[in-house]
């Protein structure tokens, strides 16, 4: 059985922008019958706990930090706008 995958979904602080990504991931998630860990996290503490997971949903797209994971944009989780895009690219990453 494939290890479970970690999903980060980071915003500044950890809690608003990024709980509410994560609650949409989660039930999207669900909808499309994939499973993962989705944790939500701040970017304070990002850096050192990176190498925790394996895909970032980030909610500051602009960031210019490599965090040495693969990431997608997570302001669709919180606009709606363009979230079939990301939620396809999560999909195919889960899916590999």
């Amino acid at each position: 059985m494939p290890k479970r995958k970690v999903i980060f979904v980071a915003c500044g602080s950890g809690v608003a922008s990024s709980e509410t990504a994560a609650y949409k991931l989660r039930n999207l998630l669900k909808e499309r019958k994939l499973e993962a860990d989705v944790k939500v996290v701040n970017f304070r503490s990002l850096k050192s706990i990176a190498n925790q997971c394996d895909l970032l949903v980030h909610i500051a797209p602009n960031d210019p930090t490599e965090y040495g994971v693969p990431r997608v944009n997570g302001v669709p989780f919180l606009t709606g706008i363009g979230l079939g895009p990301v939620m396809d690219q999560i999909e195919k990453f889960l899916k590999s």
